[in-house]
């Protein structure tokens, strides 16, 4: 008698993700992710044109809308009805560490703040479930929380 098996390789769910980034004039950079092209940019304020949103307002956005899917993901996968997602986030940097005025002050954010609301039919008890599935699968947030290896080559041409 044989057994029929739904597990997986980890080869078959390995993705491997690319952007290209190439600096335009002033802080203008522009990107690709697959067939997707945007502009980031720095606000008048910090030098730039304000051409695009900044890498750091990128980055919370990115966790944001990793958030919202892994809400809608996990939802469906739990057979929960989820009616909206809105996610609110803030971050705090102090510039002096981004221009080398103080060593002992972090270049990135020093805290990020994520503020969820979500609304639907299911009990308060089945959304914290899903929350805290979500806090658990969510790719941005886990990169964001453990440290992850950057393996980074330069090539002066």
């Amino acid at each position: 008698m044989s057994t029929a098996t739904t597990e997986t390789t980890a080869e078959e769910h390995q993705l491997r993700t690319e952007v290209t980034a190439s600096l335009q004039e002033g802080t203008q950079v522009s990107l690709r992710a697959r067939d997707h092209a945007f502009t980031i940019d720095e606000p008048a304020d910090l030098g730039g044109a304000d051409a695009g949103a900044n890498p750091v307002e990128h980055l919370l956005a990115a966790l944001g809308s990793c958030q919202a899917i892994t809400y809608s993901v996990w939802a469906e996968k739990l057979g929960l009805r989820l009616d909206d997602v809105d996610i609110t986030l803030t971050g705090d940097i102090d510039l002096r560490g981004f221009f080398g005025l103080a060593e002992t002050i972090r270049p990135g954010y020093s805290n990020i703040d994520v503020n969820v609301t979500i609304s639907g039919p299911e009990t308060a008890e089945t959304y914290d479930a899903l929350i805290d599935t979500v806090e658990k699968h969510c790719p941005v947030l886990d990169n964001l929380a453990a440290t992850v290896p950057v393996n980074t080559s330069v090539t002066v041409a």
